[in-house]
């Protein structure tokens, strides 16, 4: 009886620290992606694939009140000015909790996304299921994918480019050269890098 004891509260007390623990190391560049359906900012849901003609997507994990995020707000834009009339439009996603990041709550995102005049999707990952299983940690993290058939194939994840701060200083911009790159049918030659940003909020 008192093993069974033991066991129990050992197991209700791995279950409590799982939900600690970072995500698991998630997608590796030439694995097919998770096709995620989330809710837009405009109360429709979206896909990833919901535009026939995207001949791929750039994903990023972001959110209202990081301040590396804030920093890098115009850049997203710019990226999807830029490379959604080439196939490659932006879709992106916030995956905090609201519990621990109020302003980070649904009605926070639809406040966002109107008065930055976002012309992409903002998603909610409610469930912060695809942050996980896409293994982003801090936001932003941005993902390059590329279709195949019905399928999406990673190509590039991680920063947006080499200073978070100034988009005036970046000199290395790793969205921008592996978009180029698959647009020109070339490889992507840097196909990681770490992302600089703030934590997920994960429900606790």
């Amino acid at each position: 009886m008192k093993r069974t004891s033991i066991l129990s509260m050992a197991a209700a007390l791995f279950v409590v620290l799982s939900s600690f623990l970072l995500p698991a190391d998630g997608y590796k560049v030439g694995d097919k992606v998770m096709i995620f359906n989330l809710k837009n900012v405009d109360n429709k849901m979206v896909a990833l694939g919901h535009d026939a003609t995207a001949k791929g997507y750039i994903v990023v994990i972001t959110c209202n009140t990081c301040p590396v995020a804030q920093a890098y707000e115009q850049r997203i834009i710019d990226l999807n000015k830029t490379y959604a009339p080439k196939g490659y439009p932006v879709i992106a996603i916030n995956a905090n909790d609201s519990n621990r990041s109020p302003g980070d709550s649904f009605v926070e995102m639809q406040d966002r996304a109107k008065n930055s005049k976002y012309q992409f999707p903002y998603l909610l990952d409610e469930t912060q299921e695809v942050a996980k299983t896409y293994g982003a940690r801090s936001t932003p993290t941005a993902y390059v994918v590329k279709r195949e058939g019905n399928d999406y194939i990673l190509a590039y994840h991680g920063a947006i480019d080499n200073n978070s701060n100034d988009a005036s200083s970046a000199n290395v911009h790793y969205v921008s050269q592996a978009v180029n790159a698959l647009l020109a049918n070339k490889p992507v030659e840097i196909t990681t890098a770490k992302a600089i940003g703030c934590g997920i909020k994960w429900k606790m």
